[in-house]
Parts: C-alpha cells; structure tokens; sequence
C-alpha cells in the first residue's frame, strides 16, 4: 500500500468525526471517500461484516494518503488479524474482548472498544483504550454523557448511535471528544441516487456543526 503512515490523531482532530461504513460496494466506497475527503473529514471506519471489507480497507489506504482508515465490528481475534493484515490504521469494537484491546495496545494500534454502563467504560479504558465508544448511545443521548464524563473526567467518550446533524454539537459541549456516525452521515438516499457532490455537501454541514 502507497499510504504507509500509522493513525494521525492531527488529521482526526482537525473533524473528530470517526464515519462508519457498512454494506457498499467498492466503486461507491471510491466515491464516498472522493467526497468525505472534499468535506475535511478524515476519519473512516470499515465494519468487517461488511463483504469485501478487508479488500476495501487495503484500497482506501493505497489511493488515499489523507485519511484515517480503521476496521469496525472486531468482534475476536480472527477480526482484527484480518483487519490489521488488510491495513486498518484503527480498530473500533462494539463489545470489551479483552484479548484484543491487549493486542491493540500492544501493537500500538488505536483502539475504540464499545461500552455501555460505567463499569463497562472504565473497564475498556483500563485495558488502554485510546477512546471508549459509548454504544449504542441512542437511547442514552446527551445527558448520560454528562452523566459520565462527570466522575469518569479522565477518560476519552466516544458516543456512536443517534448522533446527528442536529444534535452532535451538544455531544461535544457534553464532554465527547469525538463522535461515531453511520447512517445520519453516510445518507442512503444521496448514496443510491449516486449524488456524491450532495453527499459531500451534508458532510460538509455536520463538520460545520461540529465546529
């Protein structure tokens, strides 16, 4: 792969926006990423149910030196070999494999593990998470946020799940330092109907409304 750079949390911080990525094809995801781009945002994350997606995760690194790419969905060890072989520069889970968070950090890989209840969070954070993915964070919203980063202050929160154009400013102000967003940013309609100029253009309105 031409991109042979490891993670760049400056090119996270500049939109720290982690795009989750699940169910498209090749020739869609050459164009998402043309578009993601465009917008300023940096950060990808390919889920590893989706088909083809270590392929995916290899070709986005080969042809784009300005993104972070990662791998979701590591749910055990065959996840993230396949992943880390194929090139993800990060590592996001929706659970606390224990084994796997040890590898990341031992590899020096970023790692993201998802949790839930505050045991759960400071858990995947004493393992050595790099950020915990608060998840699913749609029903927990904003005020859990809070809620938390209040007696947990020394840890990184990184909700996934109902962040939206509307509200992921107040995830921020809530004390996120940075959000994971799937459908509410990769817009199914503007996707199928092959508008990738409006799809670079809704990209560009949540980065506003983050900043």
């Amino acid at each position: 792969m031409s991109n042979k750079e490891t993670f760049s949390w400056e090119l996270y911080n500049k939109a720290p926006i982690v795009g989750i990525v699940r169910g498209v094809s090749m020739e869609v995801m050459l164009d998402i990423a043309k578009a993601y781009l465009g917008a300023g945002l940096h950060t990808i994350e390919i889920t590893m149910n989706t088909p083809g997606a270590g392929q995916m995760i290899s070709m986005l690194r080969s042809e784009f030196q300005e993104l972070n790419v990662g791998a979701g969905t590591v749910c055990n060890m065959e996840d993230y070999e396949e992943a880390v072989a194929a090139g993800a520069q990060f590592i996001v889970t929706p659970i606390i494999d224990e084994v796997v968070i040890k590898t990341a950090v031992a590899q020096g890989i970023p790692i993201f593990p998802g949790a839930y209840s505050p045991t759960e969070i400071y858990k995947a954070w004493s393992l050595g998470a790099s950020a915990v993915k608060i998840f699913p964070a749609t029903q927990l919203g904003v005020q859990f946020i809070k809620d938390i980063a209040a007696p947990l202050n020394n840890i990184k929160l990184l909700p996934t799940g109902g962040v939206s154009l509307e509200n992921i400013k107040s995830f921020f102000e809530a004390g996120a330092v940075g959000v994971g967003m799937g459908s509410s940013l990769f817009n199914i309609k503007l996707i199928q109907e092959g508008d990738f100029e409006g799809l670079s253009k809704h990209f560009e309105k949540i980065k506003a409304a983050l900043l």
